[in-house]
């Protein structure tokens, strides 16, 4: 994509702005980074975050939900918003030339209306959601997982909330909801792409000139996994699902990188130990793993779907897979080709203005220092064996909760 340069700084109301500018670039993309999730959230607010992602495209006091989805549109833009544990992220990507307005557009939506009958059609909509995950046995098992292995952790509540909560859910908390986590000090506004960084930036700060200053905190309460295993019927199950979770490394350090290559040699979908011992072998239909990093801890997760007479045999296997890594490591050989798989992801990644968004924006929010994709490529493919036996010391997989949903009578 030719010559990048970073660019960054904070305005006087706080807001951190970031840029990846590639001249060459046909495209370019815009996003509002949010600190803020499923974790950051009060008894009773459970979902508020992914609701208030909702009520955003709703509309603002200059723009109705159809005026919104009509200058998006009218750009040709490519957009949408997501919303996880700790971050709630709105982006777009359009032609160079639209970056204006697209940022226009993207820092209105910032102060949403929230009005009281899109809020109820909304409503709506969600617990649609929420029953239509609830129907689904892998939802259901990562779910369940998440909130027995992580116990009285925020990072156990559901992203989605519950039945309960999101019926109780009113206007007025959201509001207090938005006015405490959408402050500029909690918020990174990421550019990638072809942009002009004097204009982009003057833009900013103007566009934003009205919004308070101020800054939200997060707690960060201690964390100590059990080892463990629960075994549930589910009626909707027709097949075995199986989930495990162990510790990991955190986002903010340069050890994630390695992670995801461990957790690559153990369940890429086509040639970890894990598809071979199972899959291939025919007692598994799927069989992978992945590591996901957190503010301040990450885990490792493995999932498994397969016929339930198997159940205990992909039990077992997990177990032994994760005993033999911890007592003789990784090879060579299966370095190598997870360092490369990893280091194309990466490269392909770098193709596109939004897919280096993302990248840029995430990993800005977690440390607040520039890591280019090219860097981390590099880093990645000098990756040595003992990078990943220092993350293999203390066995972390002694600490594996296994969760199982297996049809009614299995």
């Amino acid at each position: 994509m030719g010559d990048v340069t970073f660019k960054e700084a904070t305005l006087p109301n706080g807001l951190r702005v970031i840029a990846e500018i590639i001249p060459g670039a046909k495209s370019a993309a815009v996003g509002y980074f949010v600190n803020t999730g499923s974790r950051d959230e009060l008894a009773g607010e459970e979902g508020v975050s992914h609701f208030l992602e909702h009520m955003v495209f709703k509309g603002t006091e200059r723009r109705s939900a159809a005026q919104v989805n009509r200058e998006f549109d009218g750009m040709g833009a490519k957009y949408n918003a997501f919303t996880n544990e700790e971050m709630t992220v709105f982006y777009g990507a359009v032609l160079p030339e639209f970056v204006p307005r697209l940022l226009d557009l993207l820092t209105d939506l910032m102060q949403p209306a929230i009005r009281p009958a899109d809020f109820e059609s909304e409503r709506q909509v969600i617990l649609e959601e929420i029953a239509l995950y609830r129907d689904r046995p892998d939802s259901v098992l990562f779910e369940r997982l998440q909130r027995r292995y992580f116990g009285v952790h925020p990072l156990a509540k559901p992203v989605l909330g519950t039945p309960e909560s999101i019926s109780k859910m009113t206007p007025e908390l959201m509001r207090d909801y938005h006015a405490r986590r959408y402050v500029p000090g909690n918020m990174t506004l990421a550019f990638a792409g072809n942009v002009e960084w004097q204009e982009v930036l003057a833009l900013a700060e103007a566009m934003t000139a009205g919004w308070q200053r101020g800054r939200a905190t997060r707690n960060h309460p201690s964390f100590t996994p059990q080892p463990g295993s629960q075994r549930d019927e589910y009626e909707k199950a027709q097949q075995l699902y199986l989930a495990a979770a162990s510790p990991g490394v955190s986002a903010r350090v340069e050890a994630r990188y390695a992670a995801r290559v461990l957790a690559a040699i153990i369940g890429d979908a086509d040639n970890g130990r894990l598809y071979w011992r199972l899959v291939d072998s025919g007692l598994a239909e799927t069989a992978v793993a992945f590591h996901h990093e957190f503010d301040d801890l990450g885990a490792y997760y493995f999932y498994f779907q397969g016929n339930p007479k198997n159940e205990q045999a992909i039990a077992a296997a997990l177990r032994e897979e994760l005993a033999r890594l911890a007592e003789k490591g990784v090879t060579e050989d299966e370095l190598e080709r997870a360092k490369l798989k990893t280091a194309t992801s990466l490269v392909f990644a770098g193709e596109v203005a939004l897919s280096r968004l993302f990248y840029l924006g995430v990993s800005y929010n977690y440390t607040g220092r520039y890591e280019p994709l090219d860097a981390v490529r590099r880093w990645v493919l000098h990756l040595q064996t003992y990078h990943l036996e220092e993350l293999l010391e203390g066995n972390p997989f002694a600490s594996s909760f296994e969760y199982r949903l297996v049809p009614v009578g299995a």
